[in-house]
């Protein structure tokens, strides 16, 4: 979504949103919290671990998942009361608070620390250099979406204007990219996984670099709540943290193999060896946070990509979006 209409509809939602909060509903026994993520992504392994090794049970949590595509979507059923915490990029909760909100959204539990995508070209490049990107038609990611950012953000540092350098494609929609470079849009493609992975098993595109490793480290997916849930619900955040630090702890001590048996039963439509692939790059690169803090110079690095974008009005404080004291306990706590 494009920032003025990010505010035209913030500020609609914001005017009618009620705060409730429904944290703390009992099932079976078990506290129960429904969590809402921008997407179904392998790049989200830790949390189906935390599910699927009982991590949260283990905590007295009762937890109830669902994909809500898009950042406004997922953003909305926060703000409504349809789910208790979102799993979705921080600069939603920024924009929020861009519009005033007397409800802020909170990040509590960081859970990828570095974008998702890649760099794929249509052949192999030995020795890649990214200035040769200079003149070729770019595939790249929708307009004021974290990706998209990030990736402006990184061809920047290495000397390329992405407005002026290259043939910028920015109107597919992003289900769609795959296939529009398949059928011969692009010369380059920004691609998430699976797909990248899929398309050089194919043999019709080379996975050339990464996006997370050169835009370096920042709060890309985050567990965040309405500050109103926090303040009515501190236990049960801990207890959703420290579940989450359990399988942050998991996946840093599990090998690849360990990793996709735990989380294949959320992606039953995606071959065996495409996410132990997928799993492996992530890991490789440390795209996985290994705990749930998010650090200063992290929340700057994210309102920097954002600003080069040209999609941040004004800055947010790091102390007034972000709650650390949760990640922290449970870091300390949780072996």
């Amino acid at each position: 979504m494009k920032k003025g209409k990010w505010a035209a509809w913030l500020a609609a939602l914001l005017a009618a949103a009620i705060v409730l909060s429904s944290c703390g509903q009992q099932a079976g026994g078990l506290k129960k919290v429904r969590i809402g993520e921008v997407t179904r992504s392998i790049f989200y392994a830790p949390e189906y671990v935390a599910i699927s090794q009982g991590f949260f049970k283990d905590e007295g949590l009762e937890v109830e998942l669902q994909t809500i595509p898009g950042g406004d979507k997922t953003m909305t059923a926060l703000l409504t009361n349809n789910i208790d915490v979102a799993l979705v990029g921080s600069e939603t909760s920024i924009f929020v608070h861009q519009q005033g909100s007397q409800d802020p959204i909170i990040n509590f539990m960081q859970l990828t620390q570095t974008d998702g995508t890649f760099l794929v070209s249509r052949k192999p490049i030995a020795n890649f250099d990214w200035k040769t990107l200079k003149g070729s038609a770019f595939l790249g990611q929708r307009k004021g979406g974290m990706p998209q950012m990030a990736g402006e953000f990184t061809l920047k540092k290495k000397g390329i204007d992405p407005q002026k350098d290259l043939n910028l494609i920015q109107n597919i929609e992003f289900a769609n990219i795959p296939a529009a470079f398949l059928s011969g849009t692009g010369d380059y493609v920004q691609m998430f996984e699976p797909q990248a992975t899929v398309i050089e098993k194919q043999g019709k595109g080379y996975v050339i670099a990464s996006f997370g490793v050169e835009s370096g480290h920042l709060p890309y997916t985050v567990f965040m709540t309405k500050k109103s849930t926090i303040d009515k619900n501190a236990d049960t955040v801990q207890k959703f943290a420290n579940a989450v630090q359990k399988a942050q702890n998991w996946v840093q001590a599990k090998s690849v193999d360990d990793i996709t048996e735990a989380i294949i039963p959320f992606f039953q439509d995606t071959d065996k060896e495409i996410i132990k692939g997928v799993v492996k790059r992530y890991k490789d690169q440390g795209s996985f946070a290994t705990d749930g803090i998010i650090d200063e110079q992290e929340w700057n690095n994210l309102q920097d990509v954002m600003q080069s974008a040209g999609e941040l009005k004004q800055r947010a404080d790091h102390k007034a979006l972000v709650n650390n004291r949760f990640a922290e306990k449970a870091k300390q706590s949780v072996k």
